[in-house]
């Protein structure tokens, strides 16, 4: 996001933070509205576009909860809410776990890159 907030052929407008401020349905996300200039034959106006930030598995759970919202016409039975609601949060769970696998891999990297440096100095 502060790489979105320090370019300059665009300006941030809104944000809205649905990461620490979880969707009642279990939605995480950051969302940034820009105000973007386009040149049309007019000349240069400018538009807004959104950008949604998020995960590989939010993004999967988001793209079922879409199509659900359609199916149910946006009233889910209580069952299907509480499953979304679950699989949002098993969602967050993996993505915070696969994080920390991420982290221990690069740090073991790092590790061994420094001791296989420092053998190769030695010879």
């Amino acid at each position: 996001v502060n790489l979105l907030r320090q370019r300059r052929d665009f300006k941030v407008v809104e944000e809205r933070d649905y990461i620490n401020n979880t969707k009642e349905s279990g939605y995480r996300s950051y969302h940034v509205i820009i105000q973007y200039p386009i040149e049309t034959l007019d000349g240069q106006r400018s538009i807004l576009a959104e950008i949604q930030i998020r995960t590989l598995a939010m993004n999967f759970w988001a793209t079922i909860e879409h199509t659900l919202r359609y199916k149910y016409d946006g009233d889910y039975p209580p069952e299907i809410q509480k499953r979304l609601e679950n699989a949002a949060e098993a969602a967050f769970s993996l993505d915070e776990e696969m994080s920390e696998i991420k982290d221990e891999i690069q740090e073991a990297q790092r590790y061994y890159s420094k001791k296989r440096a420092k053998k190769h100095n030695q010879e």
